[in-house]
């Protein structure tokens, strides 16, 4: 299939073929046909799956064919300024031959710019929801002729603490408007919130990723628990590694972690959702830019990070659910790129790689040569 299929416009299908996209992601087929009827809409599709476009290219086609005055027409929720940041780029390249005004407002950073940006009048506002709720306060926001709203990693929104913050906006919009609902889970307070939202919606998923990368080399060391932290500095200090993701499954072990590994004398730093924005987009830079040689996160943080020629994850912890492997590690050997995953296991997390080798069909090779082998 093609994006032509889709019924999507010219300069649509024209920014498309300059960003050398010729073919939809099984979310953006499913998803495209039904939001351009004018549909509601259920997501349930993880990160990378192309969802941004599956929601965007039909909204730009849609306030393209039927233009009106400058007012809100359009509202993207999204958890993070990273995400949102990233979703206002994919906006820009998408309707580049559009000429469709957008802003995108977020927390951390003075709001003079981004009131500024309002002011002009935009028909396209991506938003997090505190700062959002911040200028509906004092005036400079107005939902009351919204026609679309998408809320975005609604499992995540969840996560963050923000369900009553996004209340307060749903409150702030008219009754009649699609609305477009994504999220990786389909989880009961997932459902509960989406039925809430959603008028007659379409379900439409795409199955969790199953497969790892071909070009991921990876590894297994053994460890008993107390030892899991020296082997850690040992794998680090001894391989040439020298840009690491490590995975840790709390906020506090993702302190811990970095805490100890600076210490040790290898520049570190966390990234988590109890960090303030301005801490996670210095850790986030630095990482980028290498002056930071490993960033530990957990895995809600950890969306949205994509760095490249990313060599190393390191799995410190093992994840619970055997799908978040498969993401944690496609964090490397991307564009072509070899990488290399390693996982220290305890007994405990035994039956956790388990579930994992059965769910990439593929045994894992097993370190053994090492100073805290079990």
């Amino acid at each position: 299939m093609k994006f032509l299929d889709l019924k999507l416009i010219n300069p649509i299908i024209a920014a498309l073929d300059k960003m050398s996209y010729n073919n939809p992601t099984p979310i953006q087929q499913q998803a495209i046909p039904y939001i351009l009827e004018g549909r509601d809409l259920f997501g349930c599709a993880q990160t990378g799956t192309g969802k941004t476009a599956a929601f965007a290219l039909p909204i730009l086609q849609q306030l393209y064919l039927k233009p009106t005055q400058k007012h809100i027409r359009a509202l993207i929720l999204a958890p993070t300024r990273e995400l949102a940041s990233q979703i206002s780029d994919s906006i820009k390249s998408y309707g580049n031959q559009l000429q469709i005004s957008h802003a995108t407002i977020f927390g951390g950073v003075s709001q003079n710019n981004q009131i500024n940006e309002l002011k002009k009048g935009i028909a396209i506002l991506v938003a997090t929801p505190g700062r959002l709720i911040d200028l509906i306060n004092q005036g400079y926001v107005r939902l009351d002729k919204l026609e679309y709203f998408v809320l975005d990693e609604a499992d995540r929104m969840l996560d963050m603490g923000f369900i009553n913050d996004i209340k307060k906006i749903i409150r702030k919009l008219p009754s009649k408007r699609q609305t477009l609902f994504f999220s990786a889970t389909a989880a009961p307070e997932i459902m509960k919130l989406a039925t809430s939202l959603l008028n007659n919606p379409v379900h439409v998923s795409v199955n969790p990723v199953s497969s790892a990368s071909h070009l991921v080399e990876q590894y297994i060391y053994y460890v008993s628990k107390e030892n899991k932290r020296l082997l850690l500095k040992h794998i680090l200090k001894n391989n040439e590694i020298d840009h690491a993701l490590v995975f840790t499954r709390t906020k506090r072990g993702a302190d811990k972690v970095a805490k100890e590994l600076n210490n040790s004398g290898i520049k570190s730093d966390a990234i988590h959702g109890n960090k303030s924005q301005g801490a996670r987009e210095r850790a986030l830079k630095g990482f980028k830019n290498r002056s930071i040689r490993v960033l530990v996160a957990t895995d809600i943080a950890s969306r949205g990070i994509d760095v490249d020629r990313l060599s190393h994850v390191i799995n410190y912890e093992i994840p619970e659910q055997a799908e978040t492997y498969v993401h944690r590690i496609g964090r490397t050997g991307r564009a072509g790129a070899s990488g290399i995953a390693i996982s220290l296991c305890t007994d405990e997390e035994i039956n956790y790689m388990k579930d994992i080798s059965k769910l990439i069909k593929q045994k894992i090779a097993v370190v053994s040569n090492h100073p805290f082998s079990k």
